[in-house]
């Protein structure tokens, strides 16, 4: 399991104590990676503190921040687990609903992702949000072609042997990682599943709701005229 961290002082030992209490009770072997992305808070300390306490608990700094998405690349290609997962270090989504999403890919699924747009699914957040998130994935869906119904639920689990065929594909660094490897997968041919889930808006999140919101557009349109060329 994957975290990325970018100034998380405050939840870092909290989101991994509680994702290890959860793995020990599968019997299946774990490891979980801090994925540090230049923090200046303290985290990378912090960080340093579990890893040497738990020896399960592995620490990829980086000097300089590459942005979520390529950290999350960076810390997948140095793990070794055949299911790689990550989730938000703020725990928005219950670490309860770990077990239907590696289930998922034990099953025969290439990648499982939590769904916020799902019927079952109960979710809080603010009303601004929950507008941003219909509009943007209903811009994904139409421009793209996706029948995914969220795209960027940071909640997600990857079949070892596909994804990296995936990643050589993907370009967005950041925020619009998610979307991509999701779209791209569907492309490819490999098999999705979306799980409903129990989610909340975690304290301080770290999204800018209109920068992010024009720049994953900008990002959306940028992929579908790149699909375009490749057509040519």
């Amino acid at each position: 399991m994957v975290f990325p961290a970018y100034n998380e002082v405050g939840c870092l030992r909290r989101a991994v104590e509680e994702a290890t209490d959860f793995l020990m009770k599968t019997d299946q072997g774990f490891e979980i990676i801090i994925a540090e992305d230049g923090s200046t808070d303290g985290t990378a300390k912090e960080a340093q503190r579990i890893t040497d306490s738990d020896p399960r608990v592995k620490y990829i700094h980086n000097d300089e921040r590459l942005g979520r998405g390529r950290a999350l690349t960076k810390a997948f290609r140095q793990s070794t687990g055949a299911i790689l997962v990550y989730m938000d270090i703020d725990l928005s989504t219950d670490t309860r609903f770990l077990a239907p999403l590696i289930n998922a890919v034990n099953e025969g699924y290439d990648i499982a992702t939590g769904s916020r747009m799902l019927p079952e699914s109960r979710v809080s957040r603010k009303l601004r949000r929950t507008i941003a998130s219909h509009v943007y994935n209903g811009l994904v869906r139409l421009l793209l072609r996706s029948d995914i119904r969220d795209h960027q639920c940071g909640f997600k689990a990857f079949r070892r042997d596909g994804i990296f065929k995936v990643l050589e594909k993907v370009q967005a660094r950041h925020w619009f990682w998610d979307t991509e490897t999701l779209i791209i997968a569907n492309r490819m041919g490999l098999r999705i599943k979306e799980i409903p889930i129990i989610w909340r808006e975690g304290e301080g999140t770290k999204v800018n709701l209109f920068r992010d919101f024009v720049e994953m557009g900008y990002q959306t349109f940028k992929l579908w005229r790149r699909f375009l060329k490749e057509k040519t």
